[in-house]
């Protein structure tokens, strides 16, 4: 006859609780192998949770150049050009007179 299976006490669920915090099992050649979890922060990866929420100077500072994005340059619509070209232009007519 088999021997009944007991129940943790606090202190094992407690420590068997940290356990799955800090490690996770993963198969490696076929074999269950327990690995320390990566690191993360507010649930993500560092590296993922860094390209969200660095600005430029800080990823310059860090020599994380490879990450930095060029921020686009803002061209004026065509529209805005022409009015913006006819009022400068009966402005000096205006001027003239």
């Amino acid at each position: 006859m088999a021997k009944p299976k007991r129940k943790l006490t606090a202190a094992e669920r407690r420590a068997k609780k940290e356990r799955q915090k800090k490690y996770q099992w993963i198969f490696i050649n076929g074999k269950q192998v327990r690995v320390k979890r990566p690191p993360t922060i507010d649930g993500l990866p560092v590296d993922e949770f860094i390209l969200r929420n660095a600005d430029p100077i800080w990823l310059h500072q860090n020599e994380m150049w490879e990450y930095i994005q060029p921020e686009p340059i803002p061209f004026p619509d065509e529209d805005e050009v022409n009015a913006a070209f006819d009022a400068a232009h009966q402005q000096d007519a205006i001027e003239e007179e």
